[in-house]
């Protein structure tokens, strides 16, 4: 029998799997900025409306999401965090909104235990540190 070198498993060399994020946001250029400074860090998958969301989320498994509030159509995106707890209790949820309506604020968090809740236009620095603490990862 030939002799099969078997490769050593180094944890500093080889390269962890990205979390899986959901990104729900509608506004196209918005989409394009964040895809552009999450892709290192993590594999986005973007849906543009709810129905989007909601049927992406049935097919696969995310680790985040990352939902604007007003987005198209008759369902918003806390109601969305709102189903994504329910089915799956440990994605974490961050809502992004320029819908500036304190009520929404203060209850969106309890509703959908949101791991954080942003007002736009939100910098990517802000965004990277609150995605990086819902995960865990400082």
């Amino acid at each position: 029998m030939p002799f099969r070198r078997l490769r050593k498993y180094n944890m500093e060399t080889e390269a962890s799997p990205r979390p899986l994020l959901l990104l729900v946001e509608d506004e196209a250029g918005l989409v394009d900025t964040l895809c552009a400074n999450l892709a290192e860090q993590f594999e986005v998958v973007v849906a543009g409306t709810v129905a989007e969301a909601r049927a992406l989320f049935a097919r696969q498994k995310f680790d985040i999401i990352v939902s604007d509030h007003m987005l198209p159509g008759k369902q918003q995106g806390l109601g969305f965090l709102m189903e994504a707890l329910a089915q799956q209790p440990a994605v974490k949820r961050i809502l992004m909104t320029g819908y500036l309506n304190p009520e929404l604020l203060a209850r969106s968090s309890a509703l959908a235990q949101l791991s954080a809740c942003l007002i736009k236009p939100v910098e990517i620095s802000r965004l990277r540190k609150e995605l990086d603490e819902a995960l865990g990862r400082r």
